[in-house]
């Protein structure tokens, strides 16, 4: 493999902006279930600003086909770490009140900022990666990506567990599991976990100002305006029809998976399962181990199989998990289908990103994903909305909302196999 170093590099600076990340996107929405006890506002801030990246996402496609990809990510890391750490900085001058609460506009503005910089970051990582990577190799650093990305997630959610709850007594809480410390830790508040967030930014930079590489597929780069580079994005998916329509159904799972992490998981830990802020963060801890073995094993199974019809297979397995979600609430089936979750949703991201990888020209990637992940924003402004509907904020009605999801996923599947069999039927 080519260009070893930089995407040593590369996997290293996300390692660790992953890790701070992870532990702000945990805290933010547990922030608002449990400290504050507004999740009604948190739900309504995460639907207009998904509403927002819908057009962002589709201007953020047309920068990654455009300008020099690590660039992208030092001005990018640059934005973020300085309105964070500003932000941080302002919580710090004021807590020495021990009643003191950040501000709720600034926790969701670092929502709101974290949210629009995944939609760059990730077509960025993915784009970057194929554009220094050889073609045989596209499994195997789509699973790079995937097992590095899912090791920090499942310590971001370890150490989130910790950071969120403290630990006053010898004996914690994670994954299920009692585990002894000889020492204590204090809770952490909002604003440490934001300069955390903010440093680590700061260190990416560091790292892509030394990475060095040669492009092996990059193709010509359409230098017109935003609005034309747009329509070639378009015309490329409106002439691949089937590109077009595994690419927007294989990426329905993620839009549910976002809304379950940040709208469904924390209020159906409190309200259905009774249950803290060590068990939701577990679960995080349980999606991740499941994501890394999937890493590992998935590519290695399925490659010698229709990647098209495995993604189908994958998502039929989620949706039975989600099924028994809704109806019980046994921990230990919880954390079991918290693993199904990360070993489906891992496994479908790796081998759809690298079916489009293999059909869709580096040169048109990034805004061929910013259609489909605009196509994905609108999914998710729906089930957002259908989750902030009262009826899912009372008792213990959260849980209806993976029944929704299991229905979602299964008409996805069907759809993915009418398209798959009139397409063979077609040639």
């Amino acid at each position: 493999m080519k260009n070893k170093q930089a995407i040593t590099l590369l996997f290293i600076s996300n390692i660790i902006s992953g890790f701070a990340q992870g532990i702000s996107m945990m805290a933010i929405p547990w922030y608002f279930v449990d400290i504050i006890d507004k999740p009604e506002i948190f739900a309504f801030f995460y639907l207009f600003v998904t509403f927002l990246t819908l057009f962002w996402g589709l201007y953020a496609g047309t920068i990654v086909d455009r300008y020099s990809r690590k660039k992208v990510f030092i001005y990018t890391n640059l934005i973020c770490g300085s309105v964070i750490g500003l932000i941080s900085y302002y919580g710090f001058l004021n807590d020495s009140n021990p009643e003191y609460l950040l501000p709720e506009y600034l926790v969701l503005l670092v929502f709101g900022l974290t949210i629009f910089n995944y939609n760059i970051h990730y077509p960025n990582l993915y784009a970057f990666g194929q554009e220094i990577t050889e073609k045989r190799n596209y499994g195997k650093l789509n699973s790079y990506i995937e097992i590095q990305g899912q090791v920090t997630s499942m310590f971001a959610g370890a150490f989130a567990a910790v950071l969120l709850t403290g630990i006053t007594t010898s004996s914690f809480t994670l994954a299920g599991f009692n585990i002894t410390f000889p020492f204590t830790i204090e809770a952490w508040s909002i604003q440490k976990v934001f300069m955390m967030d903010a440093i680590t930014y700061f260190v990416g930079i560091t790292l892509f100002l030394f990475i060095k590489y040669t492009p092996i597929d990059k193709g010509e780069v359409h230098l017109g305006s935003l609005l034309s580079r747009l329509k070639g994005g378009f015309k490329y998916l409106r002439s691949n029809p089937n590109i077009f329509a595994f690419g927007t159904l294989s990426y329905i799972l993620f839009a549910f998976t976002l809304v379950e992490v940040h709208v469904l998981l924390p209020s159906y830990v409190e309200k259905f399962m009774n249950s803290s802020a060590d068990v939701y963060a577990s679960a995080e801890v349980y999606y991740s181990i499941g994501a890394i073995l999937s890493g590992f094993l998935v590519y290695r199974i399925f490659s010698k199989y229709n990647e098209y019809l495995s993604v189908v297979l994958l998502m039929f397995v989620v949706s039975v998990a989600f099924l028994g979600m809704s109806f019980s609430n046994n921990l230990f089936l919880f954390f079991a289908a918290n693993l199904i979750l990360g070993v489906t949703n891992a496994g479908v991201r790796i081998l759809r990103t690298t079916y489009l990888f293999s059909h869709v020209p580096n040169n048109l990637i990034g805004r061929a994903n910013s259609v489909f992940g605009s196509i994905n924003v609108v999914i998710r402004m729906i089930l957002i909305s259908i989750f902030s509907i009262p009826f899912f904020l009372e008792d213990d009605n959260i849980r209806w909302g993976y029944f929704v999801g299991s229905v979602l996923v299964l008409l996805t599947v069907i759809t993915l196999l009418y398209y798959y069999f009139k397409e063979k039927k077609s040639n």
